[in-house]
């Protein structure tokens, strides 16, 4: 399909459901929830519904003949980082807007999408394209959203539940040492002679900037791990000291713990594991998540791996489907529990955020969306399990700093051969 005949046929649809979940995700909030800012890193939920819409005003609808703002001062309070649109309210503040209240950002997310629309069939080719690229920016928006959830109830000494569990526990022996857990789990290692391989957006369909343009790499043989490193295997990495332990941990990983005093991934608490929906007793076999880079370096070194490269882990995903893993769908509690490639916890690799070989950012403001950020970040891939269906790929480049672990991050151990 071409990119002007799958704007026709697919990005209406994709409109509608991509704004409907995200009503759907913020439904059980009240104006106090959707208000409050966590940290810096986190943002209110009544700003991730704001900030959407305003994505979609800005970019497609400000200068369409006809249309009127629903408020002009919007563009201001929702603006996240375009310097192109001007001045903003800065990021940190973000949870001190008591106003609009949580009915008026509704309200908001309304007229634009009554407009959008309205409109779409006199749209050209370059705005569908913004909507297209909007949507899957609201899905971005509806990963962030539940994790700054997560992190802002984890605050609260009463540990709310937002929804109902939908994963039951269950119980099952776990082998301590990684090699012995991966052997008694069924797992092992898959190998990989390497070469000279392609990775990149091949152009089947939609695709961020940044995993362009495809190019060729030279990969020495290696092996990737079958699954990602589990609870139970990340709890023996705590017993044999690895927090303590600073040969482990790369320089600034061991001055981060000190600095902060991490002892566990975050929300581990006496066994339990904090939730959308609660504090669960962590599942032994489960995908171990909320990690930093940090740890995740460390743990390779004390299991005597290392992480994959960017390149290693798309090469290994490459004609797998990425449908298949376990994806947001609809409202309601996630946790990790698959252990594909695609799905459960976001995999840190080794990569830095950089830009592919010929990389050119787009003309205007939304050339600002990914380039201006490949500078001291890592790449994570795979999706996870707050991520939506159907947004993933192999080539999608995900990117934090070291430190930061509120996403659903976890790890997939590589080696040499």
């Amino acid at each position: 399909m071409t990119p002007h005949a799958r704007l026709e046929a697919e990005t209406p649809q994709l409109f509608e459901k991509v704004r409907a979940l995200t009503l759907a995700l913020a439904d059980p909030l009240s104006d106090a929830d959707a208000t409050v800012q966590s940290m810096d890193d986190a943002s209110p939920a009544k700003w991730h519904l704001a900030h959407t819409s305003w994505f979609f005003e800005t970019f497609v609808l400000r200068d369409v003949p006809g249309y009127r703002a629903f408020d002009e001062r919007y563009a201001f309070l929702f603006n996240s980082y375009y310097e192109a649109e001007g001045p903003r309210h800065a990021r940190p503040r973000r949870g001190l807007l008591t106003r609009p209240s949580l009915e008026e950002i509704r309200a908001y997310r309304a007229h634009v999408d009554a407009a959008l629309i309205a409109h779409w069939p006199g749209l050209d080719t370059d705005r569908r394209a913004l909507v297209e690229l909007g949507c899957h920016h609201e899905q971005q928006h509806q990963e962030l959203l539940l994790t700054d959830i997560l992190h802002l109830f984890a605050q609260n000494p009463l540990k709310p539940a937002l929804w109902p569990s939908r994963f039951p526990f269950v119980s099952s022996a776990v082998e301590t040492r990684f090699s012995t857990a991966l052997e008694a789990n069924g797992g092992g290692w898959r190998e990989f002679e390497g070469g000279i391989v392609e990775v990149g957006d091949a152009g089947f369909g939609f695709a961020f900037d940044c995993e362009g343009p495809r190019h060729q790499v030279l990969l020495q043989p290696y092996a990737l791990a079958d699954r990602p490193v589990s609870n139970a295997e990340w709890n023996a990495f705590i017993e044999d000291g690895g927090y303590r332990e600073p040969r482990w941990w790369l320089a600034d990983g061991w001055a981060w713990i000190q600095r902060e005093g991490i002892a566990t991934p975050s929300y581990w608490e006496d066994g339990q594991g904090f939730g959308l929906d609660g504090l669960k007793q962590l599942e032994p076999d489960a995908p171990v998540t909320h990690i930093s880079l940090y740890e995740a370096d460390a743990y390779a070194s004390w299991a005597g791996a290392r992480l994959p490269t960017e390149a290693e882990w798309e090469h290994a995903a490459t004609g797998l489907d990425a449908n298949q893993g376990q994806f947001l769908e609809k409202a309601g509690a996630v946790r990790p529990s698959g252990h594909g490639m695609f799905g459960s916890v976001w995999e840190w690799t080794g990569s830095a955020y950089r830009p592919y070989p010929g990389f050119k950012a787009a003309e205007g403001a939304v050339g600002e969306y990914n380039g201006k950020f490949m500078s001291g970040q890592f790449v994570l891939k795979g999706g996870s399990c707050a991520t939506p269906r159907g947004h993933i790929r192999a080539s999608y480049r995900n990117f934090f700093y070291p430190h930061q672990r509120w996403q659903f991050t976890g790890l997939r151990l590589a080696r040499d051969l």
